[in-house]
């Protein structure tokens, strides 16, 4: 398989993009073609809104500043302020691989593997759309990290 595009159209007769079902039916000869990225280029989008509504809203929730005279209810609060920021440091790292993926999208790069050239499938996308490896590619990865290290 090479990387072409077809001139399948992005969305159906409605005016909606193929749902998730409609990709997993298509053959292999379909693969990344307009349809395929539309739809993977709008659930990007999206993720990449959610992320950036949870950063606003932590920042606001960081900004009031509620003063408790008891040691342990500020101890308290003090976790789970951390608690919060760990998780947005992780969608902040997340949030950078969405906007490359969207950015390999539009390159026409999307939904091959970085290090094989290989296709990395339709269902790895679906379940995580910022892969840029495939199954085996990564596989491989994490074994040689685990067998020495990063």
């Amino acid at each position: 398989m090479t990387k072409t595009t077809k001139s399948t159209p992005a969305v159906n007769t409605e005016g909606h993009l193929i749902s998730e079902d409609d990709i997993r039916a298509m053959g292999e000869k379909d693969y990344m073609n307009p349809a395929q990225l539309a739809f993977f280029k709008a659930r990007l989008q999206q993720l990449e809104k959610d992320l950036l509504k949870n950063a606003g809203e932590t920042t606001e929730h960081l900004r009031e500043t509620v003063l408790v005279p008891d040691p342990a209810d500020r101890a308290t609060i003090e976790e789970e302020h951390a608690l919060e920021l760990r998780t947005r440091d992780r969608e902040r790292k997340l949030l950078k691989k969405v906007q490359q993926s969207i950015a390999a999208i539009d390159g026409g790069d999307y939904g091959w593997c970085e290090e094989t050239g290989e296709p990395i499938g339709i269902p790895r996308l679906i379940a995580r759309p910022t892969a840029t490896l495939s199954l085996e590619a990564q596989q491989r990865r994490e074994l040689k990290q685990k067998l020495y290290g990063d």
